[in-house]
């Protein structure tokens, strides 16, 4: 997993959105961090974990075996999903549509 910062993470996004045109998925997850990477319960002896004072966003993309990370502090959530919505909007113009099944109606006598 490659953490990276969120502009980099944006042109190496946009970069598997390319490669998953022709065959294939990106696969996104958006969770919630406090920036703990280890469990909630410290060993006796060992100082308390601090409070967190700020969330932060954890944003990991998947395609194939190539994973990146990025994480979006709380103060920078709305300019980077500006940027995001607008890659979207760039790279999902390949979509299928789906053709919807006709539905018959009964004729009343």
């Amino acid at each position: 997993m490659v953490l990276l910062e969120s502009d980099a993470f944006l042109s190496e996004l946009s970069k598997m959105f390319q490669k998953a045109r022709l065959d294939g998925s990106v696969t996104m997850t958006f969770k919630r961090y406090d920036g703990i990477d280890r469990p909630g319960n410290p060993r006796e002896g060992k100082p308390p974990l601090p409070e967190v004072t700020e969330h932060l966003c954890l944003i990991r993309a998947k395609f194939r075996s190539k994973k990146l990370a990025t994480v979006v502090h709380q103060k920078d959530v709305n300019k980077f999903q500006v940027a995001y919505s607008s890659l979207l909007k760039g790279n999902l113009d390949g979509l299928k549509k789906l053709k919807k099944p006709k539905t018959k109606t009964k004729v009343e006598s």
